[in-house]
């Protein structure tokens, strides 16, 4: 059944129209992010360095009216730099604080892999929490907060493994890729132009994102679904071909999404098509693989999609039946 006309879903669409119209050919990446938005959640943006990241990050928060920082990631890139810092003041014989980067709506951590382990787990209380403890006094970042962090792939110069923990805190996971042909021979004839993202109109802010947000975790999804997505995760952790399975996070992280996308596609239900389409976004980069599978160089894609195919789908209103056929 689909639901009545939302503005805000209409502005959800607007937003994404006019990005699409600075990132050339990346729709379905677009949207992917949008949902990850919806739901609060984090982005992890990886592939090789030139292929506009960043660019689509800065496309997100102009669009949608948001308070960005950049963190461009270096080696001597420090915790402080992220979560403040208090500094003795002469004039007022006191320490004051100075808020660090994290202090805004979207922050931008830029090729977050080249910098100290240290320094990528001082990122792990804001994205948890929304909120940074210095000096044992805990302060509140601007609502709502997101990380949209770039990530260059493993095993390139200067690069250093994110800790599961941090890897686990992100939503989803997307890589851009390369442009087609004709939308790269258009970057090339707009050369000199400017950059597509400086014109972009303000279509939203923070309190509209908010109610955005409110409005799509509404969306109705029955238990059978709940179920379903939770044998999905757990399908992972016994897996032949991985070392480790999925968190609980991730089923959590598949709901919210899920919603986001029935609710941005006009419906007031979940179904498995939704929980399926964002299963390996939401999965993909919280599983490792075995030695065994890495001998077989088998990929996390062909596991997660097998995964799909072997777990049965829920065909009826009845969970309680559905969840007897999967014991």
């Amino acid at each position: 059944m689909v639901v009545m006309d939302s503005v805000y879903r209409d502005n959800a669409w607007k937003v994404q129209k006019e990005i699409n119209r600075a990132i050339l050919g990346k729709g379905e990446l677009v949207a992917r992010i949008m949902l990850a938005i919806l739901s609060g959640g984090h982005v992890l943006l990886e592939d090789i360095p030139g292929v506009g990241k960043t660019t689509l990050a800065v496309a997100f928060a102009r669009t949608m009216g948001l308070s960005w920082k950049r963190v461009q990631f270096t080696p001597d890139v420090m915790p402080s730099d992220l979560t403040g810092f208090s500094i003795y003041r002469r004039e007022k014989e006191d320490f004051v604080y100075q808020p660090g980067a994290v202090f805004c709506n979207l922050l931008l951590a830029d090729e977050i892999n080249r910098t100290s382990p240290k320094t990528q787990s001082a990122l792990l209380e804001v994205m948890e929490e929304g909120q940074v403890t210095v000096d044992g006094t805990t302060r509140k970042v601007p609502q709502p907060f997101f990380v949209v962090a770039t990530q260059n792939p493993l095993g390139a110069a200067g690069t250093q493994p994110l800790p599961p923990a941090q890897v686990d805190r992100f939503l989803i996971s997307v890589s851009m890729g390369y442009p087609a042909f004709d939308d790269e021979v258009q970057m090339a004839r707009e050369a000199g132009r400017g950059r597509r993202t400086d014109n972009l109109p303000v279509l939203s802010s923070p309190l509209l994102l908010q109610e955005m947000q409110k409005e799509a975790m509404e969306t109705y999804i029955q238990e059978s679904i709940l179920q379903y997505s939770t044998a999905l995760v757990s399908a992972t952790r016994k897996h032949n071909y991985l070392e480790m399975g999925a968190s609980p996070r991730a089923t959590i992280a598949l709901v919210k999404i899920a919603k986001a996308m029935a609710w941005l596609e006009g419906m007031n239900y979940v179904s498995p098509a939704e929980v399926g389409g964002v299963f390996l976004d939401v999965v993909n980069h919280r599983i490792v693989l075995n030695a065994r599978a890495r001998r077989e160089k088998v990929t996390k894609e062909q596991i997660l999609s097998e995964i799909l195919k072997t777990v049965p789908k829920p065909m009826k209103r009845d969970s309680g039946a559905y969840r007897k056929s999967l014991l």
